[in-house]
């Protein structure tokens, strides 16, 4: 299996996960039935083949479910491989840093009570973040996706 930073370094691939993201969260049915091939194909204004190629490799990966209806293949994102990703990247996102130096102001534009209300900040959403995702892994695996 390839690694999952790998599979999503490539562009290509990025688009297309993008695309069954928006098509999901616009989708307002709880069974959701997925994104043909050919929609893939003219939303990105590439081949079949091409796009076929890319969905293989997220198949792979594990971070796409197909649905076979006759001659035609509807994808939906699967979330759960992103979630090493999530993992390794939430540390860097919660990291303490002075928040005046990162913007330019210097080291006494803010004051101490500013600082402290930033870190307090940037903490709680780092928090929220993971709560949500924590959130919509556990809705994912009750609705069996």
């Amino acid at each position: 299996m390839a690694d999952i930073f790998d599979v999503i370094a490539d562009a290509t691939r990025r688009d297309i996960l993008q695309i069954l993201l928006d098509r999901y969260e616009s989708d307002s049915t709880i069974s959701h039935g997925g994104t043909s091939v050919s929609e893939i194909v003219t939303a990105l204004g590439l081949s079949q083949p091409t796009v076929s190629k890319h969905l293989k490799v997220l198949r792979e990966a594990g971070l796409v479910a197909v649905r076979e209806e006759g001659q035609h293949r509807y994808y939906r994102l699967e979330y759960s491989p992103l979630e090493t990703v999530e993992d390794w990247l939430i540390p860097f996102l919660s990291v303490d840093f002075d928040i005046a130096e990162a913007v330019g102001l210097g080291e006494h534009a803010l004051t101490d009570q500013a600082k402290q209300m930033a870190d307090a900040i940037g903490h709680a959403v780092a928090d929220t973040t993971h709560r949500v995702s924590s959130a919509v892994q556990a809705v994912s695996k009750k609705l069996g996706k």
